[in-house]
């Protein structure tokens, strides 16, 4: 068992392919929670999107590692592919428990996330076993929502990156650039595999 970091975030998603966003607002979350390390776990097939990604994940887990390269407050996860299936939040965050034993977890997610989050699988699960960080906008009203779980979150906002994978994988397909949208590496390797052509 590994217990060598008391404070850890886990920062779930497709990745599909990972950007300078997502390393932006966890780089925000992990210097304002005072975090350890941060996990980015891409998902093999995630319950929130189309089937069909699982056939990336390999890449999508090699991306994630050179997104966050040598950076000891990040890391990469690959225990949602490994374990292969719908990725389901609740498993990984027990699985995390299991693995850090006496450490404090912290699942990161996004605003438009929450939303749903009630109607995830045992979101209760979840939130006896990490603290809930919504990263919100500067426009966002938590009071706004009605979600039972609201007193079980931390609201944090995250500088508004306006940088989605959906549109890097379209401007790759129309021949357009993605330089300054995905860390350098990763931009050599999607260029190297002709991913999302």
């Amino acid at each position: 068992m590994e217990n060598k970091r008391k404070r850890i975030g886990i920062f779930g998603g497709t990745f599909n392919p990972p950007h300078l966003g997502h390393l932006i607002v966890a780089e925000h979350v992990q210097s304002m929670l005072s975090l350890d390390t941060i996990y980015f776990v891409p998902s093999f097939i995630s319950p929130h999107k189309r089937r069909g990604e699982e056939t990336l994940a390999a890449h999508r887990l090699k991306m994630v590692r050179l997104a966050v390269g040598n950076r000891k407050e990040f890391n990469a996860s690959d225990i949602e592919i490994l374990a292969k299936g719908t990725s389901f939040t609740y498993a990984t965050v027990e699985a995390f428990r299991r693995r850090f034993k006496g450490a404090k977890l912290f699942l990161l997610i996004g605003a438009d996330n929450f939303v749903e989050f009630q109607e995830w699988k045992f979101p209760e699960r979840i939130v006896r076993q990490a603290t809930l960080v919504v990263m919100t906008r500067p426009d966002y009203d938590p009071r706004a929502s009605k979600s039972v779980f609201s007193s079980s979150a931390k609201f944090l906002r995250v500088p508004h990156i306006e940088i989605s994978s959906t549109d890097i994988r379209r401007r790759i397909k129309q021949g357009k650039t993605i330089d300054h949208l995905v860390p350098e590496k990763v931009r050599k390797y999607i260029a190297q595999h002709r991913l999302y052509q």
